[in-house]
């Protein structure tokens, strides 16, 4: 049986998306992926985060314009980089069957590893957007013992790629590469 596909958008809110590398090839992607979820009856999950630097009802915390949620799709707020610790995002999951999550956002390293590997953790299968997540830019002083953005990016392709996680399925795909029309078996089957 195919899975029940839901895709995540994790944190592509005003504040963050500011700050991050390739932020506009990263929107374009996901917003593109959007798109092709909603055409072919994906859900579409918006997952915000709220702190004190995101407070709700300001602009840095709104999601940017071209993936704002549709009126009627989920959107779960969370205060840890966790999308599942102490939000619905589960039971949202839950309710729409969802055995399978494509995971996209902000930041590579923190909300979308994390969210990534607790989905793992709750029993879903994995699909990371290759092209479709992002972490902060990071230029001389600032870097604070950071690796560069594109090698991140890049390692944690690499790490979900080559990660195992008994009875999971977990891929790496292009947003260009991810196909929500395909049955089981033909989905997916370019090398990301």
């Amino acid at each position: 049986m195919p899975p029940a596909t839901a895709l995540l958008v994790i944190d592509m809110q005003n504040t963050t998306v500011a700050m991050a590398h390739r932020a506009a090839e990263t929107v374009a992607a996901i917003a593109g992926l959007s798109e092709r979820a909603r055409a072919a009856g994906v859900p579409v999950v918006t997952v915000r985060q709220q702190d004190a630097g995101m407070v709700p009802g300001t602009e840095g915390w709104r999601v940017v314009p071209e993936l704002a949620p549709r009126d009627g799709e989920p959107v779960v707020d969370k205060t840890t980089p966790d999308g599942f610790l102490d939000t619905d995002l589960d039971a949202v999951l839950t309710a729409r069957g969802v055995t399978e999550v494509i995971v996209t956002g902000f930041a590579t390293e923190v909300c979308v590893d994390t969210t990534a590997r607790q989905a793992l953790s709750r029993g879903y299968d994995l699909v990371v957007v290759a092209d479709g997540h992002t972490t902060s830019v990071r230029t001389g002083a600032d870097t604070d013992g950071l690796m560069p953005a594109d090698r991140s990016i890049a390692q944690y392709n690499a790490i979900y790629r080559t990660i195992g996680w008994p009875g999971r399925r977990i891929r790496v795909r292009a947003a260009a590469d991810v196909d929500f029309g395909a049955p089981e078996g033909a989905r997916d089957v370019r090398p990301a």
